[in-house]
């Protein structure tokens, strides 16, 4: 009797298990120790959680234990976080995020130590000392420092606003640029608001609130106060800077998506000598009638992507810096909308 010929089974490939590896840390500082590790050990564990390593904390020595790779990163959010502390840099969970973050990019250990021995990417101003939180968040601070005109796209939470104020709070206090003005186009975000009492500060001034928000963060509320009165600082809507020349000023337009091309035009043409102009929005979020197809900050990066002295910075939800959960919110709605 024949035999049955043997069934053909295809061989499924063998998957090596990821190398298991071990690094220890140790830090001579004991008074930082308690800020290092967080309370109840909390930045400890939202790193093992992030990246999959178990640490323990023995005094002032740390093991850390995992993949090769996940080692590798866990070492160097450590070393980071150290670095941010011997700096006298403030280390909240924040900031812990967006390190662990930041250190699957290889631009990390520039961020901490600086590119061929230069300084790190860092603003100062009266209240904090700013660095960035994102991969994006390092090409942008480097631009706000160099070039003329800076364009800054992408969803809420990136830190497009928050940064670009901090950079013209750090230039008015080491007398670089005269003024600072910030504008915002007074467009309602789909709503009707109606008639809205007071005086013209009173109707335009919460539409400018976020501006206010990010100067409080980084000066003294009576320094701030006392600038906006002297008119160091001003605030005011896209439509107050018609006819004016913007000379020894840092300039900012939040919310640039809901302006129209003539506004755009408008507004970048105030350019004057010693300044500096940066155009925050979101191209997703347009508020206006009619939507993108007329909205002046598509338009202006259309026409003027690559011309010398402009910069345009892109940013994705992967660099959302505020709670963890507006990132996923963000990928959400733009997956939906894709």
């Amino acid at each position: 009797m024949a035999r049955k010929p043997a069934r053909a089974y295809d061989e499924a490939p063998v998957r090596s298990a990821p190398t298991r590896a071990r690094a220890e840390l140790e830090f001579d500082e004991a008074t930082i120790l308690s800020a290092l590790f967080g309370q109840f050990d909390a930045n400890l564990v939202l790193i093992e959680n992030r990246l999959g390593v178990f640490i323990s904390a023995r005094g002032n020595r740390v093991q850390i234990e995992g993949t090769e790779d996940a080692v590798a990163r866990a070492r160097d959010v450590l070393r980071a976080m150290h670095q941010r502390l011997m700096q006298g840099q403030d280390l909240d969970s924040g900031a812990v995020d967006s390190i662990i973050v930041m250190s699957a990019e290889p631009t990390l250990e520039g961020i901490v130590s600086g590119d061929d021995g230069a300084p790190p990417i860092i603003i100062r101003t009266r209240k904090k000392t700013i660095v960035p939180r994102s991969a994006a968040q390092i090409d942008y601070m480097r631009a706000l420092a160099s070039k003329d005109v800076i364009f800054a796209l992408g969803p809420a939470g990136t830190g497009k606003t928050y940064v670009a104020v901090a950079q013209a709070v750090s230039q008015l206090i080491t007398g670089s640029v005269q003024r600072l003005i910030l504008s915002r186009p007074a467009v309602e975000a789909g709503e009707r608001l109606g008639f809205l009492p007071g005086d013209m500060k009173e109707k335009v001034d919460p539409y400018l609130r976020p501006l206010y928000d990010a100067l409080y963060d980084c000066m003294p509320p009576e320094q701030v106060e006392r600038r906006i009165a002297s008119g160091e600082i001003e605030i005011a809507p896209i439509a107050f800077m018609r006819g004016r020349t913007l000379a020894d000023a840092f300039v900012i337009l939040d919310e640039a998506q809901n302006t129209t091309p003539a506004q755009m035009k408008m507004f970048l043409t105030r350019f004057g000598q010693n300044s500096r102009m940066v155009v925050c929005g979101d191209p997703r979020q347009v508020d206006i009638p009619g939507g993108d197809s007329f909205s002046g900050l598509a338009d202006a990066v259309k026409r003027l992507e690559g011309i010398e002295g402009i910069a345009v910075s892109r940013f994705t939800s992967a660099d959302v810096v505020r709670h963890p959960i507006v990132g996923r919110i963000v990928e959400a709605y733009e997956g939906k909308d894709a």
